[in-house]
């Protein structure tokens, strides 16, 4: 009941009786498309200012939105696409016209605790005993590098999870924060802790080896990496998923790591566009360029500092520029805190600080290990409709 609840408040004005879809974002669907083929004018698209178009290009394929439909005549009333973990795209009528409004996403913030005994593998006991393959999948990132062969654990070692989530509508949304992982085997404790948008060990050594280069000669950063803000002139949320670095057009684009190319072509107001998969669940953008390096297609493997592309001016940009940006698990993050020059160990007031704040979480882990409380089983349902206002909610 209180999903449904949730799910009526977001959906801010709606019809007398209504049902409520939920799907998936189709593979090469652009926001045009989508207008399109749900006969939507594309004047939603054409009436948005740049940085509103950019964000439309920021749409992953399968990610998960909600169409109002009016019951009796199946029409579309309003439709909420999640851009990223805090921003939507909220298509709903105004004066008898359609509209689209970005608007902050409204989630709830949880935080558990996972203690389980050990008696397959670790990703497999965690999906058996959480349903919950986000989870799973985080725990495996953020042990990765550790040293620790989870492949050696033996029955009934155990395992402790402190973790982070959202929801929206009822359902689990958006990235999964791990504050500290704790195998014990052999009768030790193995830490890991994320802190500062990485995940160190126990004595403040980063983990994670994917590096990336500054992927281009630039002059300036033009625009920085901004999650959500709040333009107080313009009245509107606005968000930069990425690094703008200024450039002369022609500029060679250089791949930022080792991996495989994705995508090569128009991406909406990115113009011509390269996305690179890179190992660790990473992936690059490179927006707005002037052209391609030649023979570059998909599926071709890459390695760090190789030119793919160079600097433009396509799609919706203001002057040349590369517009880059990167996604761990198709989640947007800043660029400028994963371009490093090597794996640093924490030292000083950094390590202090550090060794204070994983000091806490180790008090925590030991009081979850003697409550050993249930763990949070996730839950697919389908939305229950048809919406009526006057239905008992």
């Amino acid at each position: 009941m209180t999903k449904l609840i949730i799910a009526w408040l977001l959906l801010l004005s709606f019809s007398a009786a209504a049902y409520l879809e939920e799907l998936k974002w189709p593979k090469g669907e652009t926001f045009l498309t989508f207008l399109e083929h749900n006969q939507l004018p594309s004047s939603i698209y054409y009436s948005l200012d740049k940085e509103e178009q950019e964000l439309a290009a920021e749409i992953i394929a399968g990610i998960k939105y909600q169409v109002l439909r009016n019951s009796d005549t199946s029409a579309l009333e309003q439709v909420l696409i999640p851009i990223g973990e805090e921003l939507q795209m909220h298509i709903k009528q105004k004066n008898d016209q359609f509209i689209m409004e970005i608007e902050p996403i409204a989630v709830q913030l949880e935080e558990h605790a996972l203690v389980l005994d050990i008696q397959n593998s670790p990703f497999v006991d965690i999906v058996n005993a959480t349903k919950n393959n986000l989870l799973a999948n985080e725990f495996a990132q953020s042990f990765r590098d550790s040293g620790v062969n989870l492949r050696n654990l033996k029955k009934d070692d155990q395992l402790v999870l402190l973790y982070r989530q959202k929801r929206r509508l009822g359902k689990q949304f958006g990235s999964i924060k791990i504050d500290v992982s704790m195998i014990e085997t052999k009768n030790k404790q193995n830490y890991i802790f994320y802190y500062k948008e990485s995940y160190y060990d126990a004595k403040g050594q980063e983990l994670e080896n994917f590096l990336l280069s500054t992927p281009v000669n630039y002059t300036r950063i033009s625009s920085p990496f901004t999650l959500m803000r709040w333009h107080p002139i313009l009245q509107k949320y606005r968000a930069h998923l990425g690094i703008d670095y200024a450039a002369s057009v022609g500029t060679p684009v250089k791949s930022a790591g080792n991996g495989r190319v994705n995508f090569v072509g128009e991406k909406g107001g990115y113009g011509n566009t390269i996305e690179v998969n890179h190992d660790g669940s990473y992936k690059t953008l490179y927006g707005h360029l002037n052209g391609f390096a030649k023979g570059l297609r998909s599926g071709q493997v890459v390695k760090q500092g190789q030119v793919i592309g160079y600097v433009g001016n396509t799609g919706l940009s203001s002057g040349p520029h590369l517009h880059f940006g990167l996604y761990r698990n198709n989640v947007a993050i800043n660029p400028a805190s994963v371009v490093k020059i090597a794996k640093s160990a924490l030292s000083g007031n950094d390590l202090r600080g550090f060794l204070e704040y994983t000091k806490a979480l180790k008090n925590k882990v030991e009081t979850a290990l003697k409550e050993h409380v249930p763990p949070v089983q996730e839950e697919n349902f389908e939305y229950a409709y048809p919406f009526d206002k006057k239905s008992d909610m």
